[in-house]
């Protein structure tokens, strides 16, 4: 739980926006950079598509009152409940933050936390193995879909255009990663630590590229700190009722214990790994930075709420 609460990786995101704030890189090595963070994603999804098991998709099957219900929740519930926000309180947050909270609400659901959540807690491991699986491959084709429907409802301007760049740039790689993961699944099994450094450096590369952008476009003028400490007010206050939501509405559906967790907690967090890439592909120039800021903040939040989570349900013997 230690590990969760002190989550190496962000803080290591923090420096990597700390560095772009001083020193953002502009001109032509920032051409360079982002050619770079392109061929870095392309190959981040396809080794994603390599060490995914094609059993966990199928596993899905089996159970599927229960990947419905968390698929609903992560694709279905949550992004009308941020829009329901941007439309209620525009005044809250500027335009470019509130398409932000959009993207955080249409992204898909976490893997490793997830798990490791529901592990400490005593709930369905395969459950939450499966439906994370297919909650990422899902990911790729409903989130930009999502975002592009979201934002326009709320009267921003997101191109529909980036989902060919999605398609080009996540799912192609994917879908030929697991296609090749007969031949290649042993190898990427083996290189597992050498793999999992590949995909923190390429993330730490595209949020520094990103946090360049935005930087030189004037993010931090246009987000001052009481904007920002609203920001984290609204991730707090999605991610609390969250937790209650997917509790109350499992237990509602008449679930057990270990699938009511499993639910919770698969079906209230957001993939921070599947959203800094995919930010990159649908936004430019400076919004990718506003874009990111609320994913960012929420992925803490869950780690540490979800961490005193799951310690209580691992206590609880009922």
């Amino acid at each position: 739980m230690r590990k969760m609460l002190f989550d190496t990786f962000l803080l290591m995101l923090l420096g990597t926006i700390a560095v772009a704030t001083v020193l953002p890189v502009s001109g032509p090595a920032a051409g360079v950079v982002s050619n770079i963070s392109t061929g870095g994603v392309v190959l981040l999804f396809f080794l994603h598509g390599v060490r995914l098991p094609r059993e966990n998709l199928l596993a899905a099957l089996v159970h599927w009152r229960l990947h419905l219900l968390i698929l609903s929740i992560t694709f279905g519930l949550f992004p009308l409940f941020g829009l329901g926000l941007a439309t209620a309180l525009p005044g809250l947050l500027p335009p470019q933050l509130w398409v932000g909270v959009l993207f955080l609400c249409a992204l898909p659901g976490t893997v490793q936390s997830c798990i490791a959540f529901t592990s400490m807690a005593r709930g369905n491991i395969a459950a939450t193995v499966a439906s994370a699986a297919a909650s990422n491959l899902l990911g790729i084709v409903l989130t930009p879909l999502l975002i592009g429907l979201l934002a326009h409802a709320h009267g921003s301007g997101i191109s529909f255009a980036g989902v060919w760049k999605i398609v080009l740039q996540l799912f192609l790689p994917f879908t030929l990663g697991h296609a090749l993961r007969p031949l290649l699944g042993e190898w990427a099994k083996r290189q597992g630590k050498i793999l999992a450094l590949c995909d923190r450096t390429t993330i730490m590369l595209s949020v520094y590229s990103a946090f360049s952008l935005a930087v030189i476009g004037g993010i931090w003028h246009s987000v001052p700190l009481p904007t920002l400490l609203v920001l984290v007010g609204i991730c707090l206050v999605m991610l609390l009722l969250a937790f209650a939501g997917t509790l109350l509405l499992a237990r509602a559906l008449g679930f057990n214990r270990e699938d009511v967790i499993s639910i919770q907690l698969s079906g209230s967090l957001k993939s921070l790994v599947s959203g800094v890439p995919m930010a990159r592909v649908l936004f430019t120039g400076p919004e990718i930075g506003a874009a990111l800021l609320p994913v960012m903040i929420f992925h803490q939040m869950q780690l540490m709420v979800g961490a005193w989570l799951a310690r209580r349900h691992g206590e609880d013997p009922k």
